[in-house]
């Protein structure tokens, strides 16, 4: 396996961690998380290990979507600070080191931008229509919607408005869909994008990237079920992302953006990250797959098939703000942290990129909000049973009850916190070598102590059933997803570093992951 002589660009093998800007750190006291309260956190995520941040929408909001309905792209809501406050939370990250990507929302605003208030006073055929997705409806009067298309949060995906025609929400009634035939949005984006990078920041995560094109002819869906869907992963989204490699390649510092591309197929992900499309696309295999070595197996193989079709460079996602975290979907408990531990040593091994959402550190689990606190759209609207509230519960830094340290307040913030978190604040968890903290503290240190040479390649290793294992260079990796101790491969050679308990008479733990030297 040949080695790279050259440098990698630096989001290449970065280790990102994402901030749920609402529920990370309170500055101010009142119970929902902002820039100020980033920003004193942020030593902590330098002494944790990470390379980047990436952070959720923080723009001018009516926050029926938590913020992924933006009302303006190119300000702070007051919920979360100003641009000045911004700006310091960018320095203080440089200062440590640390890159900083921002959430831009190209498929939809929201009904509160001063756009979609222009086209709603506008007449149907009005220019300032065009910048949205507006049809007539069908049938008498027009009075069905222009389509069958449902929303990803449930119900119509189509709103009729007072004069009668409708407009297209591919997710909330209030997130109507931009149209990207429209010239007008092209530009408007342009000017978006330049307006952060201007200010510094280091990339972007594009939500929702494989929609913004609608095919023109919005057919039902049923009579498209052999193709990919109308409403996503249309092939002119490409020439979008080929003009966005062309603006982030005009800055210095190596700007990059990540996809949020959910395009089906490991062929159509990889066409994101062509050489002359976006760096990164996210690879949420892992985050489906099960708690198995055949599925983990599976997942790797697959992600170097699909980004090898392209040369391009893999990401590697355990958990993030719209998903069940993984210590409970490996059944909770101390089984499902230890799961998630060895998962996490796991997917750290490989090449690439890996994804951290704030908590996995500390081995939080998905919390069962009571459904009259619950705020997720998507679970009000009948399009997720479960909801997303679980995983999106503010950060316990320290104390014994709520908000346990999550900003100067009293009592419960935004989302209520568990009874029973003193144990997993960061606080307790500092002063225990064997906690969740401490490990994720020696694995990524260790990480960037090794990675630099090492080979992007990985050679899958014969192991018995039951584990998984490979070699990257002289890194070997294998974790047992069985229930009884296995042996190790003979490539197995000095213990770097386990997920639990270590290695005895060559033999590995259940639930547990190590990396090892070559022998």
């Amino acid at each position: 396996m040949q080695i790279n002589s050259t440098p990698s660009p630096w989001w290449q093998h970065s280790v990102c961690y994402q901030i749920y800007v609402r529920s990370f750190a309170d500055g101010d006291g009142d119970g929902v998380g902002d820039m100020a309260g980033i920003a004193q956190r942020l030593p902590y995520l330098a002494d944790l290990g990470v390379d980047s941040v990436w952070i959720t929408p923080f723009y001018p909001s009516p926050q029926h979507d938590h913020g992924y309905d933006v009302a303006d792209y190119r300000d702070v809501d007051p919920l979360f600070g100003t641009l000045a406050d911004f700006d310091l939370m960018l320095k203080t990250a440089h200062d440590l080191d640390i890159r900083v990507i921002v959430d831009v929302v190209p498929n939809h605003s929201s009904t509160e931008h001063p756009w979609f208030q222009a086209a709603l006073a506008a007449a149907p055929g009005d220019p300032v229509r065009e910048r949205y997705v507006f049809r007539d409806g069908t049938g008498r009067d027009g009075a069905r919607p222009p389509n069958n298309w449902v929303s990803i949060f449930g119900g119509p995906a189509w709103t009729r408005v007072e004069d009668g025609q409708w407009y297209l929400h591919l997710f909330d009634v209030s997130q109507p869909d931009l149209n990207w035939w429209s010239r007008e949005v092209h530009d408007e984006f342009d000017a978006i994008l330049r307006f952060w990078l201007d200010r510094g920041v280091d990339g972007f995560r594009v939500d929702a990237a494989h929609g913004l094109y609608k095919h023109p002819d919005l057919m039902p869906r049923e009579r498209h079920h052999r193709l990919p869907h109308p409403m996503w992963d249309q092939p002119e989204v490409h020439e979008v992302y080929r003009h966005w490699r062309t603006v982030l390649d005009s800055y210095d510092g190596e700007r990059m953006a990540v996809a949020e591309a959910c395009a089906g197929t490991p062929e159509a992900m990889a066409r994101y990250i062509r050489e002359d499309e976006l760096q990164q696309t996210f690879n949420f295999t892992w985050l489906e797959a099960r708690w198995s070595a055949s599925a983990f197996k599976k997942v790797v193989v697959d992600t170097f098939d699909s980004v090898g079709l392209v040369g391009g460079s893999p990401t590697w996602v355990l958990s993030n703000h719209d998903v069940v975290r993984e210590t409970t979907r490996y059944g909770g408990g101390e089984a499902g942290r230890a799961r998630a531990r060895a998962a996490a040593l796991t997917m750290m091994a490989l090449p690439g990129s890996a994804y951290v959402y704030q908590g996995e550190e500390l081995g939080l689990e998905q919390v069962d909000v009571p459904p009259e606190l619950r705020q997720d759209p998507s679970f009000h609207r009948g399009g997720d049973p479960v909801g997303r509230d679980g995983c999106r519960v503010p950060m316990p830094w320290s104390g014994s009850e709520a908000p346990y340290g999550f900003g100067p307040g009293q009592g419960q913030p935004w989302l209520p916190q568990p009874a029973d978190w003193a144990g997993l604040t960061v606080e307790a968890q500092e002063g225990d070598e064997g906690s969740t903290l401490s490990f994720f503290r020696r694995m990524l240190k260790l990480r960037r102590e090794v990675r630099a040479g090492l080979p992007d390649a990985v050679e899958v290793l014969g192991t018995p059933p039951g584990t998984f294992g490979f070699r990257r260079g002289d890194l070997v990796c294998v974790v047992n997803c069985g229930s009884r101790r296995s042996r190790l491969p003979a490539e197995a050679g000095e213990l770097l570093l386990s997920s639990g308990p270590d290695p005895v008479d060559g033999r590995i733990a259940p639930d547990t992951a190590a990396w090892f030297r070559s022998a």
